[in-house]
């Protein structure tokens, strides 16, 4: 009976917790997404009308709902934005690739064979002749496993191959957790060890499975315009040459050096692993590259703490799309992001309306609405490289992108499933709205590395990116399935990603009430979440536990 009445009571309590949280408005979340989503921004592009007219629009609610300015600081004032200094780098002209084997030379064609990026690394020309290819394995360096797939080998002046995602990928067992991909399995993390190490080129051998994308994604993806935060010594972070090569034309080439590729990839999933040269195999490469540095800005609003106003929970989501762009079969060319991300934009306002109606909490809280997203995570990458806060000081980051319009779902998600306390506690949140955690269905997709959480995460910050669930109220798992395949076939980067006036918001109003909740409880706490022990990201955080006593 005793346990029964304090289960009673605790069911009481946690009603009433729901009870006392803010309700918020679908009404002015649909005025949000419509008025950002609408062809007067243009497809919020960064460095255009539409950015302008972005900027403007959110600093103008941020102030109506009593915020203050918490970007750059200059004559003892915050203004309202944070500049941005992007590179942006296009290759003018051919590329011209040559490989070498057994003595015989031949063209390769970008695009179709490999996919050459335009040169981040501050070179204005990418021009080398008879570069030897060395086969690194999977290229992690992870000394909390003991894994080191270079075994000292020195790779300036060589091209150094590398095969996607992690060595547990195919046996779905090891020392990188089974199939979920951690962060050296990412594309991204690949190209900064190669240019940690000095090496002239990364080339990446594509597979579809392990990539999670065809050829056709990472030829789109890797051919066109690139962009970067601006960095003081940019080869630290990218060798010269950034490529992907097709799997047939690289399994080729082992034969020619008088390996087997697929032996060879076994042997990469060990510990033994020791890289090799594809000995008789060189690449020639000469094409140039066009470099600029534009200018965007990222918007930051901020209520301050009460308390311990020195330390912050950031709410983020990013406030650009693709602008205006290659005309649909209607010839719209306006690619108004509605979904991606007007949506999390307008939960950010509305959570900043939420906060300004209620007492100050103990710890501040920032509103962050980054720019270029969907160039690279570069607004985000660019505030945490540049933190107006301490990432020392900051509690955690609870970002938001792509949320659901539509009706309420019976549980939520968020992108990946990194293993850290403050996903335990969002969990645990959640029960007091029945709602349910579905774990991500495709781990090894590595998509908890596309989203503007992840720059905080990988210095160590608990971060997490917040999903819409799938098992609708009305219409089960079924009907959020068929939601979002269609989304995904039909608006995902297109222009039809459009504002629909039948969208209810009814889902996202309730599922701000959560993260309200989880935020609220995280300001007024003198806790302070961390990652799991075996997370590649706790070490990073571990080292900055003394500024926070």
């Amino acid at each position: 009976m005793k346990n029964l009445t304090l289960a009673l009571i605790g069911v009481a309590a946690a009603t009433s917790y729901a009870a006392e949280t803010p309700k918020f408005d679908p009404k002015r979340l649909s005025q949000d997404v419509k008025v950002l989503s609408s062809d007067d921004f243009e497809g919020r592009a960064p460095n255009s009308a539409g950015e302008t007219k972005t900027v403007d629009y959110l600093v103008q609610q941020f102030k109506a709902a009593g915020m203050q300015p918490g970007g750059d600081l200059a004559g003892g004032k915050r203004a309202w934005t944070q500049d941005v200094p992007l590179g942006r780098f296009e290759i003018k002209g051919p590329v011209t690739l040559n490989l070498t084997e057994g003595g015989k030379s031949r063209s390769l064609r970008q695009g179709e064979d490999m996919a050459v990026r335009a040169s981040m690394s501050g070179m204005k020309q990418v021009s080398f002749k008879n570069a030897p290819l060395v086969f690194v394995g999977y290229g992690v360096t992870a000394p909390e496993r003991k894994w080191d797939d270079f075994k000292g080998m020195d790779l300036k002046g060589k091209l150094a191959v590398v095969l996607i995602n992690d060595p547990d990928f195919e046996t779905g067992k090891g020392e990188f957790g089974g199939k979920a991909m951690t962060y050296y399995g990412r594309w991204t993390y690949k190209y900064e060890e190669m240019a940690r190490r000095g090496a002239l080129g990364t080339i990446i051998v594509h597979e579809t499975a392990p990539a999670s994308y065809g050829w056709p994604t990472v030829k789109n993806s890797n051919t066109n315009v690139m962009y970067d935060v601006v960095r003081k010594e940019p080869l630290k972070s990218h060798a010269p040459m950034e490529a992907w090569i097709q799997r047939d034309l690289a399994a080729s080439l082992f034969k020619s050096a008088g390996l087997d590729f697929e032996a060879a990839k076994k042997q990469a999933q060990t510990r033994d692993f020791k890289p090799v040269e594809l000995k008789g195999i060189t690449l020639s490469a000469d094409y140039a590259v066009d470099a600029q540095v534009i200018k965007s800005k990222n918007v930051v609003a901020i209520r301050e703490g009460s308390k311990q106003p020195n330390q912050y929970v950031i709410y983020s989501g990013h406030w650009d799309h693709l602008g205006v762009g290659q005309p649909d079969a209607k010839g719209d060319k306006i690619y108004n992001g509605a979904v991606d991300n007007a949506t999390g934009i307008a939960a950010m306002l509305e959570l900043a309306r939420a906060y300004g109606k209620q007492p100050a909490p103990a710890r501040s809280v920032v509103f962050l609405a980054v720019t270029a997203e969907e160039k690279g995570l570069l607004g985000s990458e660019y505030y945490a490289s540049n933190p107006l806060y301490p990432l020392a000081s900051t509690v955690a980051v609870i970002n938001m992108d792509a949320l659901s319009p539509h009706g309420p779902s019976r549980d939520f998600n968020i992108t990946g499933n990194a293993k850290q306390e403050l996903l335990d506690q969002l969990v645990a949140k959640a029960k007091q709205w029945n709602l349910s955690y579905s774990p991500d269905p495709k781990p090894e997709a590595g998509y908890f590395f596309r989203s503007d959480h992840f720059p905080f995460a990988k210095r160590g910050v608990p971060a997490l990116s917040f999903g819409s669930g799938m098992d609708r109220v009305e219409g089960g798992v079924r009907a959020g399935k068929a939601t979002e395949e269609a989304y995904t076939e039909k608006n995902y980067h297109q222009p039809s990603d459009a504002f629909d006036p039948s969208w209810p918001f009814t889902g996202m109003a309730r599922d701000l009430e959560l993260l309200y909740a989880l935020g609220r409880d995280l300001a007024n706490s003198g806790n302070w979440p961390n990652w799991a022990k075996e997370s590649e990201f706790r070490a990073a955080r571990d080292k900055s536990a003394a500024e926070r006593k």
